[in-house]
């Protein structure tokens, strides 16, 4: 329904306004309450049970990631990177590709600045 009266419309989005306030502080007082419950002390209990377990696979992580690393730095073309990248499952993997891109490429640039060859020079050559 539309109003024409302007005094109605005023207490409308004045109403509107009330109740997105209320609603914001009630969202407050819940983020508020749950930013500082304590934790269960069961589950701080599992999480010591489990800490050799998980210290395991991130030292087999470890690993892993430094035998890609070694592996990538045999790696000259970025295709072949590329395709890597594309395969690479985990985050710290195609990181780790992402890096060996970047440092390829800054490589090339870096070719190409010590040895810059214009087409005047080489006309000049073939002359």
């Amino acid at each position: 329904e539309a109003t024409l009266d302007l005094a109605e419309r005023r207490r409308i989005r004045s109403a509107i306004r009330e109740l997105q306030r209320q609603e914001l502080e009630r969202d407050e007082e819940t983020l508020a309450s749950k930013r500082f419950r304590p934790e269960r002390t069961s589950h701080r209990q599992d999480d010591k049970e489990n800490w050799p377990q998980s210290r395991c696979l991130e030292e087999e992580q470890q690993a892993a990631l430094a035998a890609l690393s070694e592996q990538l730095e045999a790696i000259t073309s970025v295709e072949e990177l590329t395709k890597l990248l594309r395969a690479a499952g985990e985050y710290e993997e195609r990181k780790l590709i992402r890096a060996a891109i970047r440092k390829l490429r800054a490589e090339e640039i870096e070719g190409e600045a010590q040895f810059p060859c214009s087409e005047v020079d080489t006309l000049e050559s073939l002359r």
